[in-house]
């Protein structure tokens, strides 16, 4: 057995390198595309999920997120909560957020969204949106009278490129009036527009923690959500057990367990697309090496017929082709490899804009892996199939064409 497969690789360098440099490159950039093509749209889909799971943290539920226990709508007794969160290790800040249903009225647009309050020294050291002031400022405390909305609730004035209801192209300094689900009604200065690029957390508005209170006439002791920022000491499942462990009887959520049952599923859903981009690169590549072989074969009948002739056996033939393909798929997946670090070095200088933000493709070590040994499998299997048939032919036959 070691002996045919010496043979075989004889045979296949002896054929590489009587067919010349240049459809040999050519075969090698061919698999290196493939195998390219293979990751880099994987990795664009893995840097968008690493996008939306760093917005969710940064601007939408922070690291964990305490909501009311069981049917309740309310956390009630909201500061004693606070001072018991902010003494748990690993905790940096927790924050208190407060909704309330709202319409908000600008010019003839109006829409009806909740409008959110907090206390603005707490929120900022437990979210970013104060980094993503595009317009004005972020609220100071004890600010009222004043309000903050994102980038879609601002909206165009052209409806047409808003992706939502919007204020119709509101601007900082511009008053909106609220009418709030407690029948209050005020007139708001917009103070600042953030953009996050987040199609959740540019689509809320905020008040202060103080202006909320003055809307419900009474100081406000009760909280929809409480977010939660780790010091980076522990991790987010333990600070979690810490929280349990020191009595916080509230639901206590890491942000992958606050992600919606729709979140989880397009996450699903951009696995599945990975799974079918792969298999169709692989099909391509499977057809182009199969392509190639069968034309070198046709091409090398009567070279096969002789070989027969003098005693080689067909499977010492069949052995140098797929030895050929393999050593083509091997040097293509290096190229293939070195391209695709150049591409991940590239775009992490200059990220793929988005939309919904600037994406950094990124290629996992495991998934090149498991693609490369898909790649180099799918083509020996190509390689083998058209040289078997070829190379089985009668000798006479082989020799006659």
């Amino acid at each position: 057995m070691r002996e045919r497969l010496r043979v075989s690789a004889f045979l296949a360098s002896r054929t590489l390198k009587r067919g010349g440099w240049g459809g040999l490159l050519l075969n090698c950039a061919i698999i290196a595309l493939v195998f390219t093509n293979m990751i880099l749209l994987p990795s664009i889909i893995s840097g968008s999920v690493d996008l939306f799971m760093s917005q969710m943290r940064d601007y939408q539920s922070s690291e964990l997120v305490i909501e009311p226990p069981g049917d309740e709508r309310f956390i009630d007794d909201v500061d004693t909560l606070l001072a018991r969160v902010n003494q748990v290790p690993g905790v940096a800040r927790a924050s208190a957020r407060y909704a309330l249903g709202a319409t908000l009225t600008r010019k003839s647009k109006s829409l009806s969204m909740p409008v959110v309050a907090f206390r603005p020294r707490d929120e900022m050291e437990v979210t970013k949106i104060h980094e993503k002031m595009s317009e004005g400022d972020f609220l100071g405390a004890g600010d009222l009278g004043q309000i903050m909305v994102g980038r879609f609730v601002a909206g165009n004035e052209d409806e047409r490129l808003d992706f939502f209801d919007s204020l119709g192209g509101a601007r900082v300094g511009d008053s909106v009036e609220v009418a709030y689900s407690n029948g209050v009604v005020r007139d708001y200065r917009i103070k600042g527009i953030f953009t996050t690029k987040s199609y959740q957390a540019d689509y809320t508005v905020f008040v202060t923690w103080d202006e909320m209170e003055s809307v419900l006439g009474e100081a406000q002791k009760q909280a929809t959500e409480v977010l939660i920022r780790t010091d980076g000491t522990a991790t987010v499942d333990r600070v979690k057990a810490n929280l349990l462990e020191n009595g916080v009887q509230e639901e206590v959520k890491t942000w992958r367990e606050a992600m919606t049952l729709a979140v989880e599923q397009s996450i699903e859903s951009f696995s599945i697309i990975n799974t079918i981009a792969a298999l169709v690169s692989l099909v391509i590549a499977v057809v182009v090496i199969g392509i190639v072989v069968t034309i070198k074969a046709i091409n090398q009948r009567r070279q096969i017929g002789i070989l027969k002739a003098i005693g080689i056996r067909w499977d010492i033939i069949v052995g140098s082709y797929v030895f050929q393909v393999l050593f083509i798929a091997t040097a293509g997946i290096i190229l293939g490899v070195l391209a695709t670090l150049a591409l991940m070095a590239y775009f992490s200088v200059h990220p793929i804009v988005f939309p919904d933000g600037d994406v950094v493709p990124r290629a996992e070590v495991a998934t090149m892996v498991i693609y490369a040994a898909w790649l180099f499998c799918a083509s020996a299997a190509a390689g083998f199939f058209p040289a078997w048939r070829i190379a089985r032919e009668n000798i006479l036959d082989a020799m006659r064409r």
